[in-house]
């Protein structure tokens, strides 16, 4: 299962960003599929989830009402919309995947990563 992230950048705060994580079929089809983060010195936190076929959406409080994760069929990516972007969701954003639901799973267990992409937020 391959992972393949991108769309981080430098913006301000209250402005929107959206990552996307480009998947193998595989993944696609039998995987939850989610977002993690982790900002400099702390560990790695869940962010967003979708189920294996993708039919609920689980978020952590911290991103709620402000973060939408959806997933494309077409081009096998799951998509995160980050809006109002605050400085301390500043970090380096990583896509997953796991067959076990990844919002209950902990971060050692997770089978699959890609690599990160940053988001830095300026106040």
């Amino acid at each position: 299962v391959q992972l393949q992230a991108s769309g981080g950048g430098l913006v301000q705060a209250g402005d929107a960003l959206r990552l996307t994580c480009v998947t193998s079929t595989r993944a696609f089809s039998g995987y939850s599929l989610g977002w993690f983060r982790q900002a400099p010195g702390k560990e790695r936190e869940f962010v967003a989830a979708l189920s294996r076929f993708g039919n609920n959406a689980f978020y952590a409080d911290s991103v709620k009402g402000r973060f939408a994760i959806s997933r494309d069929s077409a081009d096998y990516t799951v998509n995160l919309q980050m809006n109002s972007l605050k400085p301390e969701d500043t970090a380096a954003y990583y896509c997953a995947a796991d067959p076990r639901p990844l919002q209950m799973s902990k971060v050692s267990s997770i089978k699959y990563w890609g690599q990160g992409t940053q988001v830095t937020v300026s106040s």
